[in-house]
């Protein structure tokens, strides 16, 4: 029950991810989210929005992980997602942002555990 509640939260901080970078990018609270400003917002949105997707496939592979259920393939596929995740967090707190640490990778590695652990 905690890996299903843990999985749902990483999926939930993705779909946000995404809207971030694919709807919001270039408004005051997308800039703000990220620390950019205008110009730079207004000359990265398509790289945003590209980004935004790849959350988005992050977070699709959770949610079918979810709808699947936590075993056999649900299982796999959010063995599969979380670990994505995981890392994808780990590259961006090393090239981007530590805080990038906090908001993906602790939570998936939260969510990680409690699957493995059967929780």
């Amino acid at each position: 029950m905690l890996a299903l509640i843990l999985t749902a939260l990483v999926a939930l901080i993705h779909l946000y991810i995404v809207w971030l970078e694919m709807a919001a990018w270039t408004t005051p609270r997308g800039r703000h989210v990220f620390g950019t400003t205008a110009e730079f917002a207004e000359a990265s949105k398509v790289l945003a929005a590209n980004q935004g997707l790849y959350n988005g496939f992050l977070a699709t592979a959770l949610i079918w992980a979810l709808i699947a259920g936590l075993q056999g393939a649900g299982f796999q596929l959010g063995l599969y997602g979380l670990i994505c995740v995981a890392v994808a967090g780990l590259y961006g707190a090393a090239t981007v942002s530590r805080r990038i640490l906090v908001v993906q990778t602790v939570p998936a590695a939260a969510a990680l555990i409690a699957l493995l652990a059967g929780w």
